[in-house]
């Protein structure tokens, strides 16, 4: 049996819009201490910058392997859209990665561990349906609501079969009744209603002087009435959006993660209301909508699991 010092790790990655993070996790899910590690992202980075990000967190990470052990693997979870196969990466609020071969940069920096690429909303729904709030929970949808929205499915207790590896990218669906620009080129993406930023700036427009996520929640924890209304407009958008998700697949729950998931409970009640008010059929209206049960650690932890728990991939 591995020791404490030599039980199974694997190297996680999670690349989004304003951040790259890195961490040793075991086969339990749970985090080596002091192996944790981030650099900046972001629209305004070059391709070198972003590179360079993802290089020092790998090396801090792959620093704190203890002696005598040897990584199982490494997982990456992305922001989407992604090339699983190929193990390309167009995250939407990066541009100046298009096609870019992440999965190769990073097994060029690990040269001893196999890679594997999924999409960040796919690691989500891993983690919580491994050791998060979806435990026994065979068919959910894990969704990051962050500098993006994103999402993945597991269904029938594995990840969905999806020739590219974008199933269940939630946030460039439609949302009726919004008519938002997004980056894609669409309009009245839930992305473009509900992520962070764009909540903010929608908020900005009606007085809100913050400009930040942070700033928005302790003004609606005040009681600010446009921080009010912009949580309750992304919460909204939300929970039409899982609405269409649960009409389509039949969903068991859906865990929501990532940091503007946390601006405040007031956005899980104003998704469930939506849901509740849009749904015609009992069997959508059945969905449960929870935070993540993992905090702040579920996209490293899903990462994790697609080295450690391979018999979840489809």
């Amino acid at each position: 049996m591995l020791g404490a010092m030599q039980r199974a790790l694997a190297l996680s990655v999670d690349f989004g819009g304003t951040k790259v993070e890195a961490a040793l996790v075991d086969d339990r899910g749970r985090l080596l201490p002091g192996s944790r590690h981030r650099r900046p992202t972001g629209a305004a980075a070059t391709s070198d910058e972003l590179d360079a990000s993802v290089r020092e967190v790998v090396e801090a990470s792959r620093a704190a392997v203890p002696d005598g052990t040897v990584l199982t693997g490494v997982g990456v979870g992305a922001a989407g859209p992604v090339d699983a196969e190929h193990g390309l990466v167009s995250p939407l609020n990066v541009p100046a990665w298009r096609d870019h071969p992440l999965a190769a940069s990073i097994a060029g920096l690990v040269p001893d561990a196999p890679v594997t690429l999924r999409i960040d909303g796919l690691c989500i729904a891993l983690a919580e349906y491994w050791v998060g709030a979806a435990q026994g929970v065979p068919n959910l949808l894990g969704m990051v609501v962050s500098t993006g929205v994103g999402g993945g499915l597991v269904l029938g207790g594995r990840a969905a079969p999806s020739p590219t590896g974008n199933a269940g990218h939630i946030g460039h669906i439609e949302v009726g009744g919004f008519d938002d620009a997004c980056p894609c080129g669409g309009r009245g993406c839930l992305e473009a209603v509900a992520s962070g930023p764009r909540t903010v700036a929608w908020a900005r427009t009606r007085g809100f002087t913050g400009s930040t996520g942070e700033e928005l929640a302790r003004a609606h924890e005040a009681g600010d009435p446009v921080a009010v209304a912009a949580v309750a407009r992304a919460g909204s958008a939300l929970g039409h959006g899982v609405a269409s998700a649960a009409s389509l697949l039949d969903l068991d729950l859906v865990a929501i993660g990532g940091g503007f998931s946390r601006v405040s409970p007031a956005l899980f009640e104003h998704a469930r209301t939506a849901v509740a008010e849009r749904a015609a059929f009992p069997f959508v209206s059945r969905v449960q909508i929870v935070p993540s049960g993992l905090s702040d650690e579920g996209p490293l932890i899903g990462a994790a699991a697609l080295v450690h728990r391979p018999e979840f991939l489809a």
